[in-house]
């Protein structure tokens, strides 16, 4: 058996390795759909309390698995994306904070890393991403050079939903590594264009990473117009509450059309859908009176995020209270297309196939959050909090919430959570692959 070649430079070759044991037909395809700062509580099925509708997700959860769960990998949107690309404690990428379009734009995640998408490539996957990269603003670092076929999309942290100018007013509209202007409601287009490459890829297993903008920041529904660029207007002539609701219901009705089109070419009893969010939410109408937190919080409401697994005939209606994190999906694609992991790489998740088409339990485990200041590590029902030093530990079956430390009532497992977070906060941190810097971008973006 071949084993793979860890890339070094931008156009450095993979040794790729056919998919172990199954045949063309029997490899699902996969498509991978992540919003933006949408919280746990941002969806109707998961008991939105601002009016939010979003029958095509609830369609979703009602006919497949809807975790309760479920973790992004970080608490702000570079950590989380950074993970689920490599399939690896982001803190090992070097991602450990946001990729800023002020100051960073030279930034990157490595090429040494071997993400999903090469590995999928591996065993014979086409494999497209759409919508939000935020791991590299450079075309270094573009998704073309990181595994993926084929890339439209925006590389920074948000951008205006019409103008498609990020937040220092420079264009981020991409096609492969090319900035490609394109007119159109960002949500809309990311649609559009998923739709029109599972339509293209229908005789072939392939991959779609489609990565929603909504709901971040700006505020805008598909009828407002910029503000930023030509024919701006202040963020404070737009009704936000309207717009935010508006923006989710629109990223769910592409989902819808998303799905539409894999059950119209007849695909939808060989295709793996999955939808979840980077992080908890930066606005109140996509906050859960059942958390404590939102995004940037090492509390559940930064991390606890949406996950609904759709895959007609494989995947029976359920609700799963498993506990689940986002870097488990590199091995959960491995597992299912038959496609053998890098051998020479460290990842950290678990494969999920088990639990997503048997209903099987989880092993036991712990997993871990780290945003510097503050972390926090997940055994059980158990989760142990660090935050300005000082350790404190709450049982989440009987305290959801987290309001009453009960260290001192539980000190084993206090202690031993305490002990596994300190070993592998300095484990994953020791020597990080990144964030690579590319020497002929400036950090900054060029004055205007």
């Amino acid at each position: 058996m071949k084993t793979w070649v860890r890339k070094k430079t931008i156009g450095a070759v993979l040794v790729l390795i056919a998919a172990a044991g199954l045949s063309h037909a029997e490899r699902p395809n996969f498509i991978f759909i992540m919003a933006d700062d949408l919280g746990y509580a941002g969806l109707s099925c998961y008991g939105n309390e601002y009016g939010i509708k979003t029958p095509h997700l609830d369609r979703m959860a009602a006919e497949g698995i809807r975790f309760t769960d479920l973790h992004s990998n970080g608490v702000v949107c570079s950590p989380t994306r950074a993970a689920l690309l490599s399939g690896r404690y982001q803190q090992r990428t070097g991602i450990t904070g946001v990729v800023k379009a002020a100051d960073c734009r030279n930034q990157g995640l490595s090429l040494s890393e071997v993400t999903i998408a090469e590995m999928l490539k591996s065993g014979g996957y086409s494999t497209g991403m759409f919508g939000k990269w935020h791991v590299g603003y450079s075309a270094k670092f573009n998704p073309v050079n990181q595994g993926f076929d084929e890339y439209i999309g925006f590389v920074s942290g948000n951008v205006d939903y019409q103008s498609h100018l990020d937040l220092v007013g420079q264009e981020d509209w991409w096609k492969q590594d090319q900035l490609v202007p394109e007119k159109g409601y960002q949500t809309t287009l990311i649609g559009s264009h998923t739709v029109d490459f599972i339509a293209r890829h229908k005789e072939q297993p392939f991959f779609a990473y489609v990565a929603f903008g909504a709901p971040h920041t700006p505020i805008q529904g598909p009828n407002d117009p910029p503000v930023r660029g030509p024919g701006k207007v202040s963020q404070k002539s737009i009704n936000e509450e309207r717009a935010y609701r508006e923006m989710i219901e629109s990223m769910d009705a592409e989902i819808g059309r998303i799905r539409a089109k894999v059950e119209e070419l007849g695909l939808a009893e060989n295709t793996f859908i999955f939808f979840t969010s980077d992080n908890g939410p930066a606005k109140k109408w996509s906050k859960s009176s059942l958390l404590k937190g939102s995004k940037g919080s090492e509390s559940e409401g930064g991390h606890r995020v949406p996950g609904i697994a759709w895959w007609p005939g494989r995947i029976r209606p359920a609700v799963s209270d498993e506990t689940g994190i986002l870097i488990d999906f590199y091995p959960t694609y491995a597992a299912l297309s038959g496609t053998p992991l890098p051998n020479d790489v460290k990842l950290d998740g678990v494969d999920l196939s088990g639990l997503l088409l048997k209903g099987e339990k989880l092993p036991e485990r712990t997993i871990f959050l780290d945003r510097g200041k503050a972390g926090a590590a997940r055994r059980g029902p158990w989760k142990y909090v660090m935050k300005n030093n000082k350790g404190q530990l709450y049982n989440l079956d009987d305290d959801l919430r987290e309001t009453i430390n009960v260290a001192e009532k539980f000190p084993e497992q206090f202690q031993r959570l305490e002990k596994e977070y300190v070993s592998w906060r300095a484990e994953v941190t020791a020597n990080p692959t990144g964030p690579e810097i590319d020497p002929d971008v400036s950090a900054k973006p060029p004055k205007k």
